[in-house]
């Protein structure tokens, strides 16, 4: 974080000012400073990583046109994050001491000479202001005033096959608005959007998974298919239902009743209502309530084609009926986005910080951290600590490729789930037993295995890696306070030996093989939309189960917000019958599921598909007994949600 943004200079005389710039008159900038008309305050981050010398393309055309946002810092944006820290720690005096929206904005916010004098200076440099809102000032215009504007030259780079505009040198503010910027994102126009974090097919076209199945784990044998690891092994479970994972996680008697929790994603179902009704209705969850599920949408879409709208509702779909699985009482809000482009996702975060909609704030969704620019990091930073203020808590899925190798052949973590300032959220294979007995959990990361022609053996066992847990050291952020002395050394200091952020903080259910059974409506094969369930997984389940888990913990806390909980689930850490400690082999014996699958996705017209999947198989990473890069800290046990019992 920038000192200038924070600096104070007293004592300077403010009438030598009245000759300048009336922004700099309205924000009592001193006299020498102001005078000093080329001094520029860098805005670091804003030229990305990938925009090098080597890649360098020769200078953008000065008619090519510029749409950014400039974010503002806001009055105190030291203060904001010291004070984002202490009410979310459990050993500050401060613990708790949350803010409304309307305090932290008129503690934190920017004032509206900060917004006059930044508006002044973008539109002197011949920008067109396009939208101004308490967290930033948009603009467009061409490449000659944003060079202008932000003191660069933009260059066109070469970025894996493709050619973008980006910054060829650091962006800048005028040192005269003395820190009012934050960062400005948009100077370069690569891609900037989330992926969903699931194993969705297609909503568009109806999925439905073959069976045999499991109705509990274990419940069915294979018992005419070939041994793994020394035994027959059992068929992938139907989908979990919320009777099960509430008992396997500890709920008790808590519904989540009076706490409110939202989910974010883009776009949004039309079907959502009545698929989630469906849903409980047929799979023993209490019904919604009038006025249960709430939408706030945006006005229009964009990019629906680009960013494969469609796939987002089933997202939507398994997010909201999971929540309601495991918190029934609570009250669930969908903050839909425009697009999956990172500007708008994070307009849906902020309508629920500005407006408190939400205490728990669920989020399946986003991208690699090569992807993750600096000028990014810091507009998302921004909106986490002012939720923490006010005592709310963002959960990220880690994403389901493991260490990103076989996805992108660079070992790397997701963002947001990078940021220190939310809880990432990573996955486990779930064993659920006859009585809804909790019996193990594995990290996920599953390999898949054929059946051999003559259907004795299988091929190539335990076959390839296919998904997992995504987890890992970041390369980009700082280790946070609350993760010393907890995740070992070797991990934190895998990429600095500083030590740095290592993802996830806590885990649970994600495996597609253990997975959940969802609702939704889809087109069928002769054109018609009708309603069907199908299992479900990736750390799109778990995201929205653990911020379930976390209504009920608030519910036992009396109601009270449990804000940012990072601190306090790693305060938990090591307590006895808090969290499950998760281990890839808990048996001792090796585990695995077979699955026959439609090979179309529908039915046996075209033949059927059968493997066998290992568990506990996540690419380079691995869960071990204490904290790990797959499950983080555990999973929730019996002792979790009664921990946060006031006394």
């Amino acid at each position: 974080m920038r000192s200038n943004r924070a600096k104070v200079r007293a004592g300077v005389s403010m009438a030598a000012t009245l000759p300048m710039i009336a922004g700099a008159l309205a924000l009592g900038i001193p006299t020498a400073h102001a005078a000093d008309g080329p001094a520029r305050d860098a805005l670091k981050g804003t030229r990305p990583a990938w925009a090098t010398a080597k890649a360098d393309k020769g200078a953008t055309s000065n008619d090519a046109q510029v749409k950014a946002r400039v974010y503002l810092a806001g009055r105190d944006a030291a203060g904001l994050s010291a004070y984002a820290k202490a009410v979310s720690d459990p050993n500050s005096p401060l613990y708790g001491k949350f803010l409304s929206a309307k305090k932290a904005q008129a503690r934190f916010g920017a004032t509206k000479a900060q917004v006059a004098a930044v508006k002044s200076w973008l539109k002197s440099a011949g920008l067109t202001v396009t939208e101004v809102t308490s967290h930033y000032v948009a603009v467009s215009g061409d490449v000659a005033a944003a060079e202008k504007a932000f003191g660069t030259q933009f260059h066109n780079f070469a970025k894996g096959s493709k050619t973008y505009r980006a910054p060829a040198t650091t962006a800048s503010a005028p040192a005269g608005l003395q820190g009012a910027v934050l960062t400005v994102t948009g100077l370069d126009n690569a891609p900037h959007k989330a992926h969903h974090k699931d194993q969705l097919p297609p909503p568009d076209a109806v999925f439905k998974n073959s069976g045999p199945f499991s109705s509990y784990y274990g419940s069915k044998i294979a018992s005419t298919l070939p041994d793994a690891y020394g035994q027959k092994v059992p068929y992938a479970i139907k989908g979990y239902t919320g009777k099960q994972l509430r008992s396997a996680y500890g709920a008790g008697g808590y519904t989540g009743k009076h706490v409110r929790i939202a989910i974010t994603d883009a776009y949004a179902s039309p079907t959502i209502a009545f698929d989630a009704g469906k849903y409980a209705v047929k799979n023993g969850d209490a019904a919604w309530k009038t006025g249960q599920l709430h939408q706030v949408l945006p006005k229009n879409y964009t990019k629906t084609e680009e960013c494969g709208a469609a796939g987002w509702y089933g997202e939507e779909t398994l997010d909201v009926e999971a929540v309601h699985a495991v918190a029934p009482a609570a009250d669930v809000t969908y903050v839909g986005a425009a697009s999956c482009y990172d500007d708008d996702l994070l307009d849906s975060l902020s309508k629920i910080v500005d407006g408190h909609l939400a205490d728990i704030v669920s989020n399946s969704w986003g991208d690699i951290e090569a992807n993750q620019t600096p000028d990014l990091l810091a507009a998302y930073d921004q909106v986490f600590q002012l939720g923490a203020v006010q005592g709310i808590g963002f959960y990220f899925s880690s994403g389901d490729n493991g260490d990103e190798v076989a996805n992108t052949g660079v070992k790397q973590v997701d963002t947001p789930a990078n940021s220190s300032w939310v809880t990432a959220v990573g996955g486990t294979s779930l064993a659920v037993g006859k009585g809804d007995k909790y019996q193990w959990e594995t990290g996920w990361g599953t390999e898949k295995a054929t059946l051999s022609a003559d259907g004795k053996s299988w091929t190539n066992f335990p076959g390839a890696y296919t998904s997992g847990a995504g987890g890992g050291t970041s390369k980009t952020v700082p280790q946070p306070y609350y993760q010393k002395n907890i995740v070992p050394k070797t991990l934190a200091t895998a990429n600095n030996a500083a030590g740095n952020r290592v993802v996830p903080d806590i885990a649970a259910i994600a495996d597609p093989n253990t997975g959940f059974l969802v609702g939704q409506t889809q087109t069928f094969p002769d054109g018609t939309e009708q309603y069907s369930e199908y299992r479900i997984g990736g750390t799109s389940l778990a995201a929205p189960v653990i911020a379930a888990v976390q209504a009920l913990a608030q519910e036992a806390r009396g109601g009270k917000a449990l804000g940012f909980a990072n601190p306090a689930i790693y305060a938990k850490y090591g307590k006895n019958g808090v969290f499950h400690d998760v281990t890839d082999n808990p048996t001792g014996s090796g585990l695995a599921v077979a699955r026959i699958d439609f090979v179309n996705g529908f039915d046996a017209a075209d033949g059927l598909a059968t493997s066998v999947r290992s568990l506990g198989k996540d690419s380079s990473l691995s869960a071990v007994k204490g904290y790990d890069d797959v499950t983080g800290v555990g999973s929730p046990a019996n002792g979790y949600v009664q921990s946060y019992r006031r006394h």
